[in-house]
């Protein structure tokens, strides 16, 4: 991750031209930096795990049937997260890799690319920072801080939102990025988060660090994330259980 950083990520950073950044649907874009670090770690984890499926957001843009793979084992890739931040010459940005199985997350990395920090989790043997373990937090603050994201909600969906669970929190700006907004979530400084999109690119190591972390992120249910679930929306994620649970019981008062 630190070697694709280098090599393809940061060289395009704030250098970008114009043709080097496409508007790749609503509110959403991709740029030449995307496609070149997808390539290398493709290339890479291939090496590392011979035969097993890759899950590249890029290219599964490009062809839908890659998502077939998610349901058995597989690598799952976002080159960049927090795209549009990049291309805007801003941070933060950075990789997400997961490694499923059967549409479960085994193992998890998320690697901030400006600031180098790097999260690892594996299914059953906890999550690290730095290579040290990693307890979640919350951050102590009443209300709690919540970062919710509303930019995939429909206009009702929002105002629900907006009616119903964030006049019990104190709301913050979200990064835009997931490889942020999970640490944040363990590391004392937001203590719960909605998501509407919940492709397995943006969550499934984030989600996976975060429970193993002895946080929350379940969908609103209470069922696990699974990455397969291509159509399905909703994601709540909390520094800990019992946030998880208050914010749950406010999000199901709505969504009934």
């Amino acid at each position: 991750m630190r070697e694709v950083t280098d090599k393809a990520i940061l060289p395009h950073f704030r250098s970008l031209s114009a043709s080097e950044i496409e508007n790749k649907a609503k509110d959403d874009v991709v740029t030449v930096a995307d496609r070149e670090a997808e390539e290398l770690l493709a290339t890479g984890l291939a090496k590392l795990n011979p035969g097993i499926g890759i899950v590249g957001e890029e290219n599964a843009h490009a062809n839908a049937a890659v998502l077939d793979l998610l349901a058995g084992p597989c690598w799952i890739i976002d080159p960049i997260d927090g795209t549009n931040n990049y291309a805007g010459g801003t941070g933060p940005f950075g990789i997400l890799i997961a490694l499923a199985d059967e549409g479960v997350a085994q193992s998890g990395w998320i690697y901030d690319c400006l600031s180098g920090r790097f999260c690892a989790a594996h299914r059953g043997k906890g999550a690290f920072l730095g290579g040290e373990s990693v307890v979640a937090k919350s951050s102590g603050e009443t209300p709690p801080v919540a970062a919710i994201s509303t930019v995939f909600m429909d206009q009702s969906r929002r105002g629900a939102v907006m009616e119903h669970i964030a006049p019990h929190y104190r709301l913050v700006d979200i990064p835009r990025c997931a490889a942020e907004q999970y640490p944040r979530l363990a590391l004392g400084e937001n203590d719960v988060s909605i998501f509407e999109r919940t492709i397995a690119w943006d969550h499934a190591a984030g989600a996976l660090w975060l429970n193993e972390a002895g946080g929350k992120c379940a969908r609103p249910d209470g069922s696990p994330y699974r990455v397969d679930e291509k159509d399905r929306t909703g994601l709540i994620g909390a520094a800990s259980p019992a946030l998880w649970d208050d914010l749950a019981a406010r999000y199901a008062m709505f969504d009934a």
